[in-house]
């Protein structure tokens, strides 16, 4: 009755288990893998939010399978903040980068072909490559003092089926942005080999040192489709408002654009009333990011200075994001590390398992939680 793409092992893990189980007892839990800004004690211009959402234009029917112009407009606005001339027949309003995902793979994906995928990295990706018949292709990112991409390892993935590199800026969970130098070397890379960039950006706003970074939406030597939207960058998941931006030499960009439009008025997905919101929604956004942007700092420091005073832990460094990854010595089973945290000390993390680490001792902890909750959960796994 159902297809072999859902053919999913739907068991719960053993983390997932002792997490529910965890939950059933009553105990308390400091939970290190938080991601929903919302439910993290920020302040929200509420008001201004609700005004935004009650536009009368609202009850009026007039689609656009690119998006409202006027909601263009705002993320058009937004890049040349940084510079960057984005033409409105650019972009494409999708009700979130998931989405985003979707769309590119079947413009880009016979069932059967490839997109090669960071490892480290989000685990999201298989489950939206699966349900489009697309092979994941694992190149891999090594580590020594920062995060750089293995080229080598990169163009030995590259097969006749490759269809898109697809590149996170910054990378969840390892926080390290796409170097110039990198990204140089990509879009050589790429249009050299007639395959497209796929840049998740959803996190590039949140630099933690050092001046905002280029988007890969400025590239034009080889089609790119970059990604954002306000889930991370306002704060705003529930609103489900992101975009593509679509860049690269003509031809193709044309042809890609007119074959995007046809896939998105076939959904028509993204709802007025956040599409006439979006422009107050993204203008909120600078006050939200000063938020996120001090606690993440502030939760920084005070992981910082609890991991001098030993010595079997280590973060490992980053640039960007809400994410920081620990290395521990000697740990056989970063699950079974994670799973021991959460039985003895009531705290959870994600082990490094769970975004293709390639070797044991790694967790993976958010920095958006309480600040008062957030020393306490790392004095706790330190003291295991």
């Amino acid at each position: 009755m159902f297809s072999k793409r859902t053919n999913w092992n739907l068991e719960p893990n053993a983390l997932s288990e002792a997490l529910a189980q965890h939950r059933a007892s009553g105990k308390p839990l400091l939970d290190l893998t938080v991601s929903n800004p919302t439910a993290c004690g920020f302040a929200y211009a509420e008001a201004a939010i609700l005004r935004a959402l009650a536009k009368r234009e609202s009850l009026v029917y007039e689609p656009d399978p690119r998006g409202l112009q006027s909601a263009r407009s705002a993320v058009a606005a937004y890049y040349a903040e940084r510079g960057i001339v984005v033409p409105l027949d650019s972009i494409l309003l999708i009700t979130g980068t998931s989405e985003a995902y979707s769309f590119i793979l079947r413009l880009l994906c016979d069932p059967g072909d490839e997109i090669l995928v960071p490892e480290p990295s989000y685990p999201l990706l298989g489950f939206l490559a699966g349900i489009e018949d697309v092979e994941l292709v694992p190149y891999p990112l090594v580590y020594d003092d920062g995060w750089r991409m293995d080229f080598p390892a990169l163009e030995s993935a590259i097969s006749p089926r490759s269809r898109s590199v697809v590149v996170i800026h910054p990378n969840n969970p390892t926080g390290h942005y796409v170097g110039d130098r990198d990204a140089d070397c990509l879009a050589a890379l790429c249009a050299e080999r007639d395959l497209a960039i796929l840049a998740d950006e959803v996190f590039l706003d949140f630099a933690l040192e050092g001046p905002s970074r280029p988007s890969f939406a400025s590239r034009h030597d080889a089609l790119t489709f970059t990604l954002s939207g306000l889930s991370k960058l306002a704060g705003l998941p529930q609103m489900k408002a992101s975009w593509m931006v679509v860049s690269g030499p003509e031809p193709a960009k044309q042809r890609a654009l007119d074959r995007l439009e046809v896939i998105a008025d076939t959904f028509l997905s993204m709802n007025a009333p956040v599409q006439l919101a979006l422009p107050t929604l993204l203008a909120l956004r600078p006050e939200f990011e000063r938020q996120l942007l001090a606690r993440v700092r502030a939760n920084l420091a005070e992981l910082d200075r609890q991991l001098a005073a030993q010595s079997r832990c280590r973060r490992l460094k980053i640039e960007g994001g809400w994410y920081a990854v620990l290395q521990v010595a000697d740990a056989a089973s970063d699950e079974d590390l994670a799973l021991q945290l959460l039985r003895e000390k009531g705290v959870y993390v994600h082990p490094g398992h769970f975004y293709d680490f390639s070797a044991e001792g790694h967790l993976v902890v958010s920095l958006i939680g309480r600040e008062n909750e957030f020393a306490e959960a790392v004095r706790r796994l330190l003291s295991l």
